[in-house]
């Protein structure tokens, strides 16, 4: 099979030092002069992540900023680290590039960041996107693992039990991830994750932009998302209710990998929240929703 073909758009490419002596990788999309959107990727991801067409942020007016979370890509690792341990690295991100206040995104493992981000640095945070996230853990009334795909139940159970047996599941995957991408296969799942049809056909499309991300993520090892896994069987560290800047909450109802009861459950107890649930649409979302989104973080549109 032929391989994929790559071509990252033009972007700037930041490496921020943080006050622990860490470094964040951060790539820059859209108007450098534009509303600061930091932009938070999922589990596995990278900061080499974009739409297809990528003057779609500077057509709104957002300097667009993602980054590899600690132990991805060109990140270094913060062992240990919990969902709230977002917020060092935000500031370190928004001082070193002057950034007052922002707008913030994240989809699916980016989605609990995002949500601690709006509710720990209000004074920071404009609005907040947040896709396809997880819920809490220990989300009362919530059957955390139900409705959800065979190899997602495999790595949540291993990551409860600990870095040992979760970072066997995650070497595993991140071999087989590898493995297709070289292959050129637009599937870099492995087969315990079974995809709905709208999300087989999202990854279809977007087959070289997801390899792209995915390559990024993974190539130098599999730390940031072994450590992913293991912050989202602790405790976040805060509490949905508590967020009080305006949050985008969107899910479809066919994913199989976060299903649509945890977006049901975060609806319920986030404050001032815009729910937009889809009936066919899965984990990989809508590309309908591509410019909506924009938009309403731009302040375009409620």
């Amino acid at each position: 099979m032929t391989a994929l073909t790559i071509d990252t758009p033009p972007h700037l490419e930041h490496r921020i030092e943080t006050p622990d002596g860490r470094t964040l990788a951060v790539a820059e999309w859209g108007d450098p002069n534009g509303l600061p959107l930091i932009a938070m990727h999922g589990t596995p991801g990278s900061r080499i992540a974009y739409w297809e067409d990528p003057s779609v942020y500077a057509r709104h007016g957002l300097r667009r900023l993602t980054y590899d979370r600690p132990g991805y890509g060109d990140s270094t690792r913060l062992p240990g680290r919990t969902v709230v341990d977002v917020i060092p690295d935000v500031l370190a991100i928004a001082d070193a590039l002057d950034l007052d206040r922002f707008v913030i995104s994240g989809g699916s493992g980016g989605g609990p960041h995002v949500l601690a981000t709006a509710s720990l640095l209000p004074e920071r945070v404009i609005r907040c996107l947040a896709a396809v996230s997880i819920a809490p853990w220990d989300a009362e009334g919530l059957d955390w693992l139900a409705g959800m795909t065979p190899g997602n139940v495999e790595e949540f159970e291993a990551a409860a039990r600990g870095e040992a047996d979760y970072r066997q599941v995650v070497e595993r995957e991140r071999q087989t991830t590898l493995d297709k991408i070289a292959d050129g296969q637009s599937n870099v799942l492995g087969d315990g994750y079974e995809l709905s049809e709208a999300d087989m056909a999202q990854m279809e499309r977007h087959a070289s932009i997801v390899t792209d991300q995915m390559y990024n993520a993974l190539v130098s090892g599999s730390d940031g998302w072994v450590d992913d896994g293991i912050a989202f069987t602790k405790p976040w560290g805060f509490e949905v209710e508590s967020i009080r800047v305006p949050v985008y909450l969107t899910y479809g109802r066919t994913d199989t990998l976060v299903p649509a009861a945890h977006g049901d459950w975060l609806a319920a107890r986030i404050p001032n929240v815009k729910v937009v649930a889809l009936e066919g649409s899965g984990h990989m979302g809508d590309d309908s929703l591509v410019e909506k989104q924009h938009a309403w973080l731009a302040g375009e549109t409620d």
